[in-house]
């Protein structure tokens, strides 16, 4: 080939890898700017930092998942809680993300909430890759979505107590009043939902083994959705939760005792030793099932948040021009200017 003929190819090839690398580095969304929300005169004026050492009670702590796919819906979340916060200054998010993308995550965090508190810590896939096996849907399996199990290892020692928040919620209430429970002796307070039918949430190979089955002998059925959680971290530390959790997902991953993502160990876990909260800190289940992800309606009794759990996602479903009347009250804490059409299906 002629050196004319090279030089006019590869003129002819510039703008494609060009534009190659431009889809590569703007396939995340952009948001506006999220308005300044400051704390009213009853709030004890207070700074945080990831090198203290001791608690600070004046500080409310969430945790919450960051990643490509779900980043609407955890924008979302964040400025739902700051609008509804009676101290907004006084909240810290936690956010845990893989190393891909986190610094065009953090990026877009710093960006979208100029005034926000906030850490990102990494979390290693490989911690769990190889305990979690195949689920009823895919975006169950993802490595982040089991990293709720390590909050205790991820956050500071002196954060003692987090409220962890799937990323598909939107709170309508102050988050103060969640995070003042009271947790007694209990590591974990969740809206539970006793009466439940645990015959649904594992197979038939659990319930034939002795061993496996007396896990729950004695305890209260009560369900709970592990997307909203209050955390005790230094009894959930103390008592080596994540171990126990992991203990399980080893045993599901060689026998196959359960078919639903993170949730099994939770509840053979915590199952009937949780701390009550209202229903209303749980709206869930606005996403559908599993698998269709149809229109659901509200439970009955006051909201304090609302979470669109399972398949049908509030984002892609007003995207998509084919919104549930319920997404109409996730739009208003939309913060996005465009975005790909992402599923996670």
């Amino acid at each position: 080939m002629s050196s004319l003929r090279l030089r006019l190819l590869l003129l002819l090839l510039l703008p494609i890898a060009i534009s190659c690398v431009t889809v590569t580095l703007t396939d995340l969304p952009a948001f506006r700017e999220a308005p300044a929300f400051r704390n009213g005169r009853e709030c004890s004026r207070t700074s945080w930092s990831p090198s203290e050492r001791e608690h600070n009670p004046s500080i409310i702590h969430i945790a919450m998942t960051l990643d490509a796919i779900y980043l609407r819906g955890s924008v979302a979340g964040v400025f739902s809680v700051l609008q509804h916060a009676s101290c907004p200054e006084n909240v810290v998010f936690h956010f845990i993300a893989t190393h891909r993308r986190s610094a065009d995550l953090r990026r877009i965090i710093s960006s979208t909430f100029p005034y926000l508190t906030y850490q990102i810590y990494h979390f290693d896939p490989n911690l769990v890759r190889s305990k979690i096996s195949s689920s009823i849907r895919r975006a169950l399996d993802q490595p982040l979505n089991y990293a709720r199990i390590y909050l205790a290892d991820l956050l500071p020692i002196a954060v003692r107590r987090v409220i962890y928040f799937d990323s598909d919620l939107v709170v309508v209430d102050d988050v103060a009043k969640l995070w003042r429970i009271d947790l007694r002796r209990h590591v974990v307070g969740a809206p539970e939902y006793c009466h439940a039918n645990f015959t649904n949430y594992f197979t038939s190979r659990f319930w034939s083994s002795q061993g496996y089955k007396s896990a729950l002998k004695d305890r209260k059925p009560c369900y709970f959705n592990t997307g909203v959680m209050v955390i005790d971290l230094g009894k959930w530390r103390k008592r080596r939760v994540t171990v126990k959790l992991e203990t399980w997902m080893r045993i599901q991953k060689r026998h196959r005792i359960y078919e639903l993502g993170s949730l099994p160990p939770f509840l053979l876990v915590f199952a009937g030793d949780v701390e009550p909260v209202e229903h209303r800190w749980n709206q869930h289940g606005l996403g559908g099932d599993n698998l269709e992800g149809l229109c659901r309606n509200l439970h009955p009794g006051p909201v304090s948040l609302l979470h669109w759990s399972g398949k049908g996602k509030p984002w892609l479903r007003l995207d998509s021009r084919r919104p549930c009347p319920l997404d109409s009250l996730w739009a208003p804490y939309d913060l996005f200017r465009y975005s790909p059409l992402i599923s996670d299906s």
